[in-house]
């Protein structure tokens, strides 16, 4: 343990000697690292407003509600992206998924020059580390990086776990994490759950008493029994990632140190079920999120107002009082003021919209081109701009040869797979099976079409009545004021923030490689009609030679 003198006095002094010396990426802290202990939960693929407190009945999340009650509720807060990487780059960053390139899109790069909260918090002088998932799934250390961008890794600790669940303790890791560090020294904690990302135990929500009749199935799926399963396995792995925030809760209670511990609770992006996550609509990008910080925020509030994933991490900067990076800058306005407040509903009315944004998913499409989408949400509407309307928006109907990743021969012969078999942008599991096997099925054919079907180029939906956005209301005249209004007010915020889709430079997205494996599908007759409009990607021939061992 240091010393309390050379905490106090010497360790300031030589973090401003380090960066004077060194440079920064941020402005020189001069000040005793004081602040509070910041710890980040983030599940994987939960929708609002799956948890108990919300009132979802088939979920019980004590601790969740917990963070909740001793804080703040949000009813309205936004992921950067409806899918996990660039979703959680913006939660790091604090800038929107179009501002950080590589980093913008899935199983990427994460270049350095965009700096994390941990990243500043860190030079700071705060013991910094995350368990289980971080920033992923990507490459960061060929992109020059030292660390995860969530900070060093603590995944020592196992445990036996049930199928579809991660045998990472993360409550243990986290345990072992506050024991290393010096007993005086703040600490940023990213604490990311590989639940509820598929794939989910077959039937484990039944086996654990859950009933198929308290489930809620939202409107853009059918209300059929293997539906009802398949969210109750979803459910239990909710409860899974409570569990060990709960034990990490006890944690700080038996260290002294919960009451100065700012908590952060919420996901990375909706729930994996179709016209969900990697999709623009409500339960793609519609997070929970509490918010707990002891006595410096008034509890047992329910707060309305928009936020979006970008305003984190500059709210975790105001309250320990690290400055911002000197480049790239957040983008995002810190919730501190709202936090401190004591009241509840909508607190700032400036707060009028939040953004989102998609590029590529899985690889879905012909060489792997992404869909790519912008969305603002205000209070009342959801206004999406798709910029590639002739993509195929959960991936194309069939692609080459069977199975999760194609045969080397079946690319070379060309064999075609089975029809609906690359709908890869919606996570495989029995939802979308059933979806596909019923789809003549006139109770069902409705709910596939809308998983599946060409999108416009413009969708507009009233949320306050049509909160599964299942209306498109862009081609209804009465609402054409509204999506000119709401089309100019995203465009001006594009072109604000240097969005590459409005700069005439949109096809850099696609020179960005995926890293993770390919599909291969046909050539689509759009491309065939317009070979000028396939962009150019130089990492593409490189990959598949890879992959397929040339």
């Amino acid at each position: 343990m240091l010393p309390q003198i050379f905490r106090f006095v010497f360790y300031p002094l030589l973090l401003v000697m380090m960066f004077s010396c060194q440079g920064t990426t941020s402005t020189q802290q001069t000040q005793p690292i004081s602040g509070p202990n910041i710890l980040l939960a983030i599940s994987d693929d939960q929708s609002y407003p799956h948890t108990s407190i919300y009132g979802f009945q088939s979920v019980q999340t004590p601790a969740f509600d917990r963070i909740a009650k001793e804080g703040v509720l949000f009813t309205q807060a936004f992921a950067g992206s409806p899918g996990c990487s660039p979703s959680r780059a913006a939660l790091l960053t604090g800038r929107h998924c179009w501002q950080l390139e590589h980093a913008g899109t899935h199983a990427s790069f994460f270049s350095p020059k965009y700096v994390s909260y941990p990243d500043l918090l860190k030079e700071a002088g705060y013991a910094v580390g995350y368990t289980g998932k971080g920033w992923g799934p990507g490459d960061w250390k060929e992109s020059g990086r030292a660390n995860n961008p969530a900070g060093p890794e603590w995944n020592l600790h196992t445990l036996s776990s049930e199928e579809g669940i991660s045998n990472k303790d993360y409550s243990a890791n986290f345990r072992s994490f506050l024991e290393s560090r010096d007993s005086d020294q703040p600490f940023c904690f990213w604490f990311g759950a590989h639940e509820p990302h598929r794939k989910f135990g077959d039937g484990l929500g039944l086996k654990a008493g859950k009933q198929l009749s308290s489930v809620d199935v939202p409107g853009f799926l059918p209300d059929a029994e293997v539906v009802r399963s398949d969210i109750l396995d979803y459910c239990h792995e909710i409860e899974w990632f409570d569990k060990h925030l709960g034990h990490m809760i006890h944690l700080l209670e038996e260290a002294g140190e919960l009451d100065n511990t700012l908590i952060l609770v919420t996901s990375d992006n909706g729930m994996a079920f179709p016209r969900a996550k990697a999709t623009a609509y409500e339960y793609g990008v519609h997070v929970p999120l509490a918010i707990r910080w002891g006595k410096a925020v008034p509890a047992g509030r329910t707060v309305d107002d928009l936020i979006g994933f970008v305003d984190l991490a500059p709210t975790i900067l105001e309250a320990t009082g690290v400055a911002h990076p000197e480049t790239h800058p957040m983008i995002g306005k810190s919730i501190l003021s709202l936090l401190k407040s004591d009241k509840s509903g909508i607190v700032e009315p400036a707060r009028t919209a939040v953004f989102s944004s998609r590029e590529r998913h899985s690889s879905s499409r012909y060489h792997t081109l992404g869909y790519p989408q912008r969305v603002m949400r205000t209070h009342e509407y959801a206004y999406i701009r798709n910029f590639k309307p002739e993509r195929w928006p959960s991936g194309a109907p069939v692609k080459y040869g069977v199975g999760n990743y194609p045969q080397k021969d079946a690319i070379q012969k060309q064999e075609l797979g089975p029809e609906h078999g690359g709908y890869h942008d919606i996570d495989a599991c029995p939802t979308l099976s059933y979806l596909i096997e019923q789809r003549e099925s006139p109770d069902v054919s409705p709910y596939f079409h809308l998983s599946v079907d060409h999108r416009p180029s413009e969708e507009l939906f009233n949320i306050q009545e049509d909160p599964f956005c299942l209306k498109n209301l862009a081609t209804d005249p009465t609402y054409l004021s509204v999506l000119e209004s709401l089309r100019t007010q995203l465009m001006e915020e594009l072109t604000k923030t240097g969005d590459p889709r409005v700069n005439e430079n949109g096809d850099i997205w696609e020179t960005y490689p995926r890293l993770s494996r390919l599909r291969a599908f046909p050539e689509p007759a759009w491309a065939k009609e317009h070979p000028e409009g396939v962009p150019e990607q130089p990492w593409l021939e490189k990959h598949w030679a890879k992959q397929l061992g040339n």
